[in-house]
């Protein structure tokens, strides 16, 4: 258990609880300067608003976001929770990502997903194709982004996207890792598989659902060669901040839990805490006792 990982997934949209201001700015001046630094990453949303229906959330942009963090907090990684792959040009995102990376320090991993609401993509004037086609699309991109990353002078021709001589210099000197976001057990398992340094998943509470898709993302990294242990699991928890140390041994007792099934990275949903206390509690009971094992 001394390797598992701990993210802060800081919420960029705001709301009636944050007077409608983005969470993620509250907690870049009250929570973050000291929470952070316990914290292996720091994970960001890609949405372009809220999910209010008269959309009065604040709602920041996710790499706008992401970047501001990257500067602000020098010694964390970073990640997207995760992009769509319909929002961005494959190749924009690869020579986004390699800038990033380079400017970073090597602290990016690319995390991106198949996309999934389609009203937003529709508003924005974005085709949302099929979830099949939108699959082939992720893969498709996390092929051109390696390329891109590794070659002065990629080209790739795919059934979605195509790119000639597309140079995303200077070219990093650690290749970012991508994590995959997805769920689905016929196509999105088996990509993460395949292509995925990380897979981003949920926890509901149903171990056996749970190991079947675990199961399928080993399953499909041995066929296509790769040695599924290379594949990082990180979960996504929602929960309160402890503010007992028996709320703490809970904490623990579930995360424990969750790495007996294979999660090395959890990114902690705290919401919006007010007070950087608990999270400090959070670091010294919870992170601190599961990195020691």
């Amino acid at each position: 258990m001394a390797d598992v990982k701990f993210g802060w997934l800081s919420p960029v949209a705001g709301h009636a609880g944050s007077d409608f201001q983005p969470i993620v700015m509250y907690q870049e001046e009250h929570i973050l300067p000291q929470a952070l630094p316990h914290f292996d990453s720091v994970w960001i949303a890609d949405h372009f608003y809220g999910f209010d229906a008269d959309k009065k959330e604040g709602f920041l942009e996710g790499w706008t976001t992401l970047t501001w963090l990257a500067a602000k907090f020098p010694n964390v990684m970073l990640c997207h929770h995760v992009l769509g792959v319909g929002y961005r040009n494959p190749a924009l995102t690869a020579k986004m990502s390699a800038t990033l990376q380079v400017l970073s320090g090597g602290r990016f991993m690319l995390g991106i997903g198949a996309g999934w609401r389609a009203a937003e993509y529709r508003s924005y004037g974005y085709d949302f194709p099929k979830t099949p086609a939108r699959l082939q699309q992720l893969e498709e991109a996390v092929q051109i982004c390696r390329l891109m990353w590794t070659d002065p002078h990629p080209s790739f021709t795919g059934e979605y996207f195509q790119i000639d001589d597309a140079a995303a210099t200077p070219l990093p000197d650690v290749v970012p890792p991508i994590c995959i976001g997805s769920s689905g057990e016929k196509i999105g398992l088996p990509i993460v598989g395949r292509q995925a340094d990380a897979w981003n998943t949920i926890y509901m509470g149903d171990d056996e659902s749970w190991t079947r898709k675990r199961d399928i993302v080993h399953a499909s990294a041995t066929e296509a060669g790769r040695d599924p242990a290379d594949i990082e699991i990180t979960v996504t928890y929602a929960g309160d901040l402890p503010e007992s140390d028996a709320e703490s041994e809970q904490w623990i007792a579930k995360l424990r839990h969750l790495t007996d099934l294979g999660a090395t990275h959890f990114v902690m949903d705290f919401g919006h805490p007010l007070d950087v206390e608990p999270a400090l509690r959070f670091a010294e009971q919870v992170i601190a006792p599961m990195k020691a094992g």
